[in-house]
């Protein structure tokens, strides 16, 4: 089963996504992670991608397919989480070509719908435990008061640097612009499912789960 999570930042993608990994053994294919973990791996692929972001370029849709292809051929998992792409129509339709190539379906895109305000406010305030990235929030969920992640024991935690207001509402403005049409575009293919991202983190994992279970 793949599918794909869309919603603008900070709607909670990154955090169902985890659960999901957890639960159905799935994996999340996280732009930035693939090129970050690419830099390192000393493929060919990465190579490549080393050299880009040593120069200062954009990465390519060329190369970021690419590394996709690589996980799909080489992952043993029970299906592919695609957060954080596509995030444009010419990536939608190059996602479709190399998962129709591959032999793979895309079973659900799942739009996380949320109220802007409501997530500029909740976008200001979290932080992430440095070591296993779970979220915390200085209003929701504070960080324990003992200085330890509750999840994995850590004891460092970090801020976006681009979490405050006016850089959130910069995100917000391109995710709108240029990855909102994937909505219409899914929508049209009889792939898109909205789910309420304002929910609590249970509720709109139940609502994904029933998703998934009827795909």
């Amino acid at each position: 089963m793949n599918i794909i999570l869309l919603g603008p930042p900070g709607a909670g993608k990154g955090t169902q996504a985890r659960r999901l990994v957890d639960d159905r053994n799935m994996v999340q294919l996280s732009t930035g992670d693939m090129l970050r973990a690419a830099q390192s791996s000393g493929t060919e692929m990465g190579k490549r991608v080393a050299d880009v972001m040593a120069r200062g370029e954009l990465v390519t849709d060329e190369i970021v397919i690419g590394l996709i292809e690589e996980q799909i051929e080489t992952v043993d998992a029970a299906g592919f989480i695609f957060d954080g792409f596509p995030r444009t129509l010419a990536q939608a339709d190059a996602l479709g070509e190399l998962l129709e190539k591959e032999g793979e379906t895309l079973d659900a895109v799942i739009e996380m719908k949320v109220d802007d305000e409501a997530l500029v406010a909740r976008v200001t305030g979290r932080s992430t435990c440095a070591n296993c990235g779970e979220v915390y929030h200085d209003e929701t969920k504070p960080q324990p008061a003992d200085g330890k992640c509750a999840k994995c024991g850590a004891s460092e935690f970090k801020r976006r640097p681009d979490d405050n207001e006016d850089s959130f509402r910069t995100r917000l403005l391109a995710y709108y612009r240029d990855t909102s049409p994937l909505i219409g575009y899914y929508y049209a293919k009889g792939q898109h499912v909205a789910v309420d991202g304002m929910a609590d983190i249970d509720a709109v994992s139940a609502e994904i789960k029933e998703v998934l279970d009827r795909a």
